[in-house]
C-alpha cells in the first residue's frame, strides 16, 4: 500500500489501478528512463567520435600524398621485381637507399644479401610495418627505416639507389641524383625508367621490368656537347 500511494499520492486505493490504466506513470520511473537515454546518448557519441579519430588516423599517412605536387603511390613490389633488383645488385657493394621504401620488402630482401640498407617512407604506418618485418626476418640490424620526404634528404652517401617512382617524379628525381651521387653509385629504377638516362642494364618485362643506371654513365653523357 505505502509503494502505491507513494507513487501517486493522495490517490485512494479503489481509483489506483484505474489510474494506471489511464496513464499515471511514476515520476521516479520518468526520471529513470530520462537517465538512461541520456547515458546512450553519450556513449553512443563517443564511439562515433572515436571511431572517427581512429579513421582519421589510419588514413591521413594514406590520404595526404594525394594532395601534394607529386604524389607517390605505395604498391607492393612482386616477387619478380624483388628477384630482379636483386640481380641487377650482384656484384655490388656498399651501402643501399630504398626511395618510398612502402612496406620495406626491397630493403629487407637487400639486408639478406649482406647490404646495409635504408628505406625513407612519408607514411608512418608502412615504416612502422617495416621495421617490424625486418625484426621478424631478423635483418634489423643491417635494414633500417625512416619517415621522411625523400625530396628532403640527401642520397650521396649511398652507393646502390633503388627506386619505384612514377612518371611525373622521374625528370625532378634524375636532377637531383645528378647532383648528388657519386660516380661509382647505381640507380635502379623500377616500373618506370628515367627519361634521359641511357640504362647499362635492362631485365624482366612488363611492370617488372628493372633498368640499371651507372651514375659515372649518366654523369658522362651529360658533359658532351
Amino acid at each position: 500500500m505505502w509503494a502505491l500511494e507513494s507513487h501517486c499520492p493522495g490517490t485512494p486505493p479503489e481509483t489506483l489501478k484505474e489510474e494506471r490504466q489511464s496513464g499515471c506513470v511514476p515520476p521516479t520511473s520518468l526520471e529513470g528512463n530520462s537517465l538512461k537515454k541520456s547515458n546512450w546518448g553519450f556513449l553512443f557519441t563517443g564511439i562515433v567520435g572515436g571511431t572517427l579519430v581512429v579513421v582519421y588516423a589510419v588514413a591521413t599517412p594514406f590520404i595526404t600524398p594525394a594532395f601534394r605536387r607529386i604524389c607517390l603511390p605505395f604498391v607492393p613490389a612482386t616477387a619478380k621485381q624483388i628477384e630482379n633488383v636483386v640481380k641487377m645488385l650482384r656484384c655490388r657493394r656498399g651501402p643501399l637507399v630504398d626511395i618510398g621504401s612502402g612496406d620495406g620488402r626491397i630493403v629487407i630482401a637487400a639486408a639478406k644479401e649482406g647490404f646495409t640498407a635504408v628505406g625513407y617512407e612519408l607514411n608512418p604506418w608502412l615504416v612502422w610495418y617495416s621495421r617490424y618485418c625486418a625484426r621478424r626476418e631478423g635483418v634489423q640490424a643491417s635494414a633500417k627505416f625512416y619517415i621522411s620526404d625523400l625530396w628532403k634528404v640527401t642520397f650521396s652517401q649511398y652507393s646502390n639507389v633503388v627506386v619505384f617512382g612514377v612518371p611525373q617524379m622521374m625528370l625532378q628525381l634524375e636532377k637531383k641524383l645528378e647532383l648528388e651521387l657519386e660516380d661509382e653509385a647505381r640507380v635502379i629504377a623500377c616500373r618506370f625508367p628515367f627519361p634521359h638516362w641511357t640504362p647499362a642494364q635492362v631485365t624482366g618485362e612488363g611492370i617488372d621490368t628493372v633498368w640499371a643506371y651507372d651514375a659515372s654513365s649518366f654523369r658522362r653523357s651529360k658533359k658532351r656537347p
